[in-house]
Formats: C-alpha cells, structure tokens, sequence
C-alpha cells in the first residue's frame, strides 16, 4: 500500500523508489505483489509517466487513509510507551489521598509531565468497588478481609498512633500504650476500622475496654473532633501532616503494637497501561525512599 500511495503521489517509480528508500526494483515487485493480490491492474505502465487505472483511482484515498490511520495510531502507541501521554487512574481512601498521594503524583509529574494522573478519593470500601469496576486503573488502600478478587502488591506497613491535642494529658506521658489511650473517649472510624482494632486489642485478653464514644465515616471529621476537645484517636503516621494543621501530637501506640498493612491493588488478567505501570513502581520507590528518610 506505501509503495502504491508513493507511485501514485510521484507518478515516477524512481522518484517512488526514492521516497522511500528502497531500489527501483524492489518498488516495482511491490506493486505487482499488490496487483497478483488484488488480482487486477492498479497503474498503467504504456507512457513514461505512470496512470493509475480506475481501480487504482478508487483505491488511492482508501489506502491514503488507511496509511494515515496506522501511522497515527503507531505513533499514538509510541507516545504511550515513551511516556509522553496517557491517563493513570488511582482510587484511594480519603485520607490518604490528603496525605501522601498528592506529593507523590507532584514528583511523578515533575518526572512525566505529559501523564494525566487523576485521584479519586473514597471511603476505604470504595477503592476496592472502582477497581473491580474499571473506573480506576490503581486502588491504594488497607488490607482487606476476606481479601478482595483483585491482585495485591504490599505497598507499605505502619503501626497505629494515638492522636490527641498537644496539651492534652497523655503529651506528659514518656510511653502511650492502648490502656492509656482507652481511658479517654475514644473517636473511630464506621466499619471494618472499629472492628480490626476490637478485634486487635480484645477486652477478655488485654483488659483494655475500648469502646468508641463516637464513629465517623472519615479520618478528617475523627481529627476535627479530637482538636474540638472531643476525644482521641487513631491513625497511620502517614497522616502526620494533617495531624500538625489540626494542631494535634501524634505518639506511637505501644502493648500492644499493631501494624496495618496497605496495598496496591489491580484486576486481574488486565494488563496496566504503560502510564500506570510508569506510576505504581514510581509510587513504591517514592514510598521506599520517604520510610528510608524517616
């Protein structure tokens, strides 16, 4: 079809052969291949100058625009794996998409300016329901149980920290542990979040009577009512930066110490494109780095 389209355009095979770097002879097997396949004429060969037949002038435009279209969409390919565009799609819960998403997707951009990175945030249940959907290419979220149908690469792990206003009486404390913080009116999250940490620090075993005095569905209403003197709480010392604006001391929970782990999550028998796949491994080494710097 190239060899066609450069005969037709010049009218001279040598010119033809030219365009595309190529011997005379070999455009001219070319063509003929494309008449045995075609099994008709495409040019007239009588005159020095070449014509096309009428079959040849109804297929200049159709195999123009074919061309045209298989050289754009190569293209479209190639920007694609270069990194030069494309769309990453990542849902993650509402605290960490206030927290540790956006620095990230700002160093990711300063590398791939050209990548579209768009955040959604949600409860934690819905990050795992917009992969499963295919409204995002990347969910970033706790561990869940029973584990989701969808593959799990771990992200990070990091222990619990107690929450409370800076001049609160457990900032007098050297060491912060659950019995401690179960002694003032605890603030939690609704769902799978209370029942992990019942279930974590058990009355019958650890004597610890934690019982929320209040459940919000979000980490950002939890640190409004613990700044508004209405308790303390728990969370991932990812959300440091959001602690300090609420003006509140963030402690390591100790007796005992739990751990929650988070993972990136993607469906699976779906290949990413080359754009989320660029952003997920940028995500674990940025994640790799700040644990490193503390």
């Amino acid at each position: 079809m190239r060899a066609f389209v450069a005969l037709a355009r010049t009218g001279n095979f040598t010119l033809a052969a030219q365009t595309l770097h190529v011997t005379q002879s070999a455009l001219s097997g070319l063509i003929k291949e494309l008449e045995q396949t075609l099994d008709a004429r495409v040019v007239d060969r009588s005159t020095r100058r070449i014509g096309l037949t009428d079959i040849g002038r109804e297929l200049l435009p159709l195999f123009s625009q074919i061309i045209d279209d298989l050289d754009g969409a190569l293209a479209n390919v190639a920007d694609h794996t270069r990194l030069k565009k494309g769309v990453v799609r990542i849902a993650a819960p509402q605290l960490m998409a206030c927290t540790l998403l956006p620095p990230s997707i700002a160093a990711y951009r300063a590398q791939h300016p050209e990548i579209v990175v768009r955040l959604a945030d949600t409860e934690v249940e819905g990050v795992i329901t917009r992969v499963l959907s295919g409204e995002a290419d990347v969910g970033i979220g706790p561990e869940r149980t029973p584990a989701p149908p969808l593959l799990a690469r771990e992200l990070f792990s990091m222990p619990f920290a107690l929450v409370f206003p800076h001049e609160h009486p457990l900032a007098a404390l050297e060491r912060v542990t659950w019995q401690d913080a179960a002694a003032y009116p605890f603030i939690s999250l609704q769902g799978q979040f209370t029942e992990l940490l019942l279930d974590a620090v058990p009355p019958s075993r650890t004597g610890i009577a934690l019982s929320p005095a209040h459940e919000v569905t979000f980490m950002t209403t939890a640190l409004a009512m613990v700044s508004a003197g209405l308790g303390v709480t728990v969370c991932l010392p990812y959300a440091a930066p959001l602690a300090t604006l609420y003006g509140l001391t963030m402690r390591p929970l100790d007796a005992p110490t739990l751990q929650r782990r988070f993972f990136v999550y993607t469906r699976p028998g779906r290949s990413l494109s080359p754009a989320a796949e660029s952003y997920v491994e940028f995500l674990f080494a940025y994640v790799k780095r700040a644990q490193a710097e503390g």
